[in-house]
């Protein structure tokens, strides 16, 4: 956690990391999860209609901005936001038992 940013003060974290690597587990960074990847499933939901649409807006820089304000546009907003949070809790899953975790669902 940046400190900046939180608040909280992580002294002597990075060196327990360094001295105990075995005790941590690296996160998944947000190169390796693709956003780009989790609109086209999305896209792949919805009717003929409203996923040409969309396929057309993620084409090219500023896809990522272009897919929300067609969303918007579209009033799907919700619908996106529902996919998307399914489609983290899946990896989050998925994550946590390729490391022998269990995974708790709290929000539920």
């Amino acid at each position: 956690m940046d400190e900046l940013i939180t608040g909280i003060d992580n002294e002597g974290l990075e060196d327990i990391i360094y001295e105990n690597p075995e005790r941590f587990l690296r996160l998944p960074t947000k190169f390796e999860i693709h956003e780009y990847h989790i609109m086209e499933e999305f896209i792949w939901t919805l009717n003929a209609e409203k996923a040409d649409k969309l396929n057309c807006v993620i084409q090219g820089r500023g896809a990522f901005r272009r897919f929300k304000d067609m969303v918007d546009r579209m009033g799907i907003s919700q619908q996106w936001y529902d996919f998307q949070a399914q489609y983290y809790r899946k990896l989050a899953i998925e994550w946590c038992q390729d490391h022998s975790l269990t995974y708790t669902d709290r929000s539920m």
